[in-house]
């Protein structure tokens, strides 16, 4: 597929081709890279493009979204590190961030020390899907008991290894006493592809990913890993109701930049952040995908994330 080169692309967001927001961009700026290490298809990729016109009309400026998965996050995340601290690319990170350090024996950067925090933007909810065709069950003890009745029966699939999608599986099949193959993916589009067509049986994602093929009947949810049942799922009780109290996991995300970030640069970047995803559009938006929006402060953020690390 021909990419246009970001030249073109910037020059095309500024005519305002992609939608009524871009109009009132300044004219000339450069774009703000924003780089996902998480695959498209994944519930922060969803979130972040439901909010990238809105993020460019706050920051009158063009927004360039780039995925690059792998590694647990670690790929894009290193790309992010990498760039110059003059304000023109940030990365919107989640768990994984805070998960590496104690999965991955070396980093190719300081989780902590090579970074800007700039907001905690919010979270979703995972869910535990299974394939309805490989795995009959309707709720989490009816899968644990299938899990435990074939102990090398079935597989589950994550977004990678050391991902707190893998992590959070992993705590469901311990808590259950079972055992299921783990197959890791790179990234969470090609893992839900897979999940879908049969070739895994189960595994957690975030609503947000899933919404289409839960209503399509494709997958399966059979409980919420959050502390309370999701709207869009009254039906479908918590982990934590089918006597899994211990496993309770959401999927957070956050703004980062690279070490040295200066602070206005910084307070730009919150501020258009808190703009665009307190905005009624964004919110509304995110809402139907089961995410809570509550843009932070960069100390916040800092705080936030040496706890996080210092928790896993």
């Amino acid at each position: 597929m021909h990419h246009p080169s970001r030249r073109r692309f910037s020059a095309l967001l500024a005519t305002g081709l992609f939608g009524p927001a871009l109009p009132a961009l300044a004219q000339g700026e450069a774009p703000l890279r924003i780089i996902l290490p998480l695959s498209a298809g994944s519930g922060v990729d969803a979130n972040i493009r439901a909010a990238q016109n809105t993020l460019a009309r706050e920051l009158r400026q063009p927004v360039v979204v780039e995925n690059l998965p792998g590694a647990g996050g670690i790929t894009g995340t290193a790309a992010l590190v990498k760039a110059a601290p003059d304000g023109k690319t940030i990365a919107f990170v989640s768990n994984n961030h805070a998960v590496n350090p104690s999965v991955f024996k070396k980093l190719p950067y300081d989780s902590l020390a090579d970074i800007t925090p700039i907001s905690v933007v919010g979270e979703g909810i995972f869910a535990l899907v299974a394939n309805p065709r490989n795995l009959t069950a309707n709720n989490a003890q009816e899968l644990a008991a299938a899990l435990r009745a074939r102990p090398d029966g079935y597989n589950y699939a994550s977004s990678g290894n050391g991902t707190i999608i893998h992590l959070a599986a992993e705590m469901f099949i311990q808590a259950a006493h079972a055992k299921a193959r783990h197959i890791p993916y790179k990234g969470t589009g090609p893992m839900l592809n897979d999940l879908i067509a049969g070739q895994v049986d189960f595994g957690v994602a975030s609503l947000a990913s899933v919404h289409g093929h839960l209503k399509s009947g494709q997958l399966r949810a059979v409980a919420v890993m959050g502390d309370s049942r999701a709207a869009s799922l009254p039906d479908v009780a918590t982990m934590k109701e089918q006597g899994f109290a211990d496993v309770v996991v959401g999927g957070w995300f956050a703004a980062i930049g690279p070490r040295g970030l200066p602070p206005a640069q910084v307070q730009r970047l919150q501020t258009g952040i808190a703009g665009a995803f307190n905005s009624p559009e964004v919110r509304e938006a995110l809402l139907k995908q089961e995410t809570q929006v509550h843009p932070g402060t960069p100390e916040q953020a800092a705080r936030f994330l040496r706890a996080e690390q210092a928790r896993y």
